[in-house]
């Protein structure tokens, strides 16, 4: 009889370890990849900090927007800029509705991260995103003001910054009213989640 009851207190702990442990245990981050004409860039969306820019973009990349688009603006030691233009320069139409600046999240537009592309209008971003190529501490939220919002960081490039340190080197010039446009276009041939 003791040994049973020794062995059910056993079984008793060992199970609720084992669920603590599974509770406690975080949901990974959205890893997602960009095949480009350049190479791969692997990004880790930051979901906690970042839900409704992370869900936004998510939804872009479900539906396969993202697919054919290119590298439209790039800006050496600034940044590199897509998710919006075709290979012609046209835009790309059916985007959802903007969304809410989350700015004031404490992620910093440091070199490697990945931010929210918008107009004037703090909460103006659809489609289009860029990745930091040095740390921008002038992009980051200071106030909630149309100056001081700042642009939304939702994740971070985890492989392939050098696929980004080459983009953010080509040679660029303008192209209809567009200036810093790439000569030899980048083409961001797909985008998929892969965890």
């Amino acid at each position: 009889f003791l040994i049973m009851r020794n062995i059910f207190f056993l079984v008793a702990v060992l199970a609720t370890a084992l669920a603590i442990y599974f509770y406690n245990k975080e949901e990974p981050m959205p890893q997602v990849k960009l095949t480009t004409t350049f190479g791969d860039i692997v990004l880790e969306l930051d979901k906690e900090n970042a839900p409704i820019s992370t869900e936004n973009f998510i939804s872009y990349v479900e539906s396969g927007f993202y697919d054919e688009t290119i590298f439209h603006r790039v800006i050496s030691g600034s940044m590199i800029q897509g998710g919006g233009h075709l290979e012609d320069m046209s835009p790309k139409d059916q985007k959802l509705e903007p969304i809410l600046n989350e700015a004031n999240n404490g992620l910093k537009n440091d070199r490697g991260t990945i931010a929210m592309a918008r107009t004037a209008n703090p909460h103006s971003a659809t489609s289009q995103f860029f990745i930091n190529h040095v740390d921008n501490g002038f992009l980051n939220f200071t106030s909630e003001s149309t100056r001081g919002w700042g642009y939304t960081v939702f994740g971070k490039v985890t492989e392939g910054m050098d696929i980004v340190d080459t983009i953010a080197e080509v040679q660029t010039g303008n192209v209809m009213q567009y200036q810093d446009v790439p000569l030899e276009p980048i083409i961001i041939e797909s985008v998929k989640i892969i965890q």
